[in-house]
């Protein structure tokens, strides 16, 4: 069973769980955070930088490559356990985390250009999949944030 939430203002419609967790779904209910369009972009972007720094010097296996997949790890980590979560407070929590390992992975692939590990056109592809996953991202938390103020009545609002 479960009940809409509205307040989207796109028209799609969002719905609780009988357990109370909010579904990002796009008209209808997700059944598990692998069927968000941007966690699996984020997947993509995790084999990109893989890829990526696959190229790089041997002697950067424990700096700058570990740290540019760790954070691209994070991010669609980050959806997933958010989307786990019951409350609606710590998904947003857990989608700005992904937010925050975007930004660090995008400094990573500023400095391995200039550090020249990597040909500036390689690092626009996956800078290019960062970004798009970025502007989800944020699309979703204020998706979400948007619903929890139209839920929000004042005392003279209500009657």
């Amino acid at each position: 069973m479960t009940q809409s939430l509205q307040g989207m203002g796109n028209g799609r419609q969002k719905s609780r769980t009988r357990t109370g967790r909010v579904n990002a779904g796009q008209g209808r209910d997700m059944k598990s955070y692998r069927e968000l369009d941007v966690w699996k972009k984020a997947m993509n972007l995790v084999v990109a930088v893989y890829e990526l720094t696959a190229e790089f010097p041997t002697e950067e296996r424990y700096g700058l490559i570990s740290q540019m997949q760790r954070a691209a790890v994070s991010v669609p980590a980050n959806i997933a356990e958010g989307y786990g979560r019951l409350h609606r407070g710590d998904y947003i929590h857990h989608l700005s985390i992904a937010n925050g390992s975007l930004a660090e992975l995008e400094t990573h692939i500023t400095l391995a250009v200039r550090l020249s590990f990597v040909e500036r056109e390689a690092a626009a592809a996956v800078w290019s999949m960062a970004q798009e996953v970025g502007k989800m991202l944020s699309g979703m938390v204020r998706s979400l944030q948007g619903r929890s103020e139209n839920k929000t009545t004042s005392i003279s609002d209500a009657g």
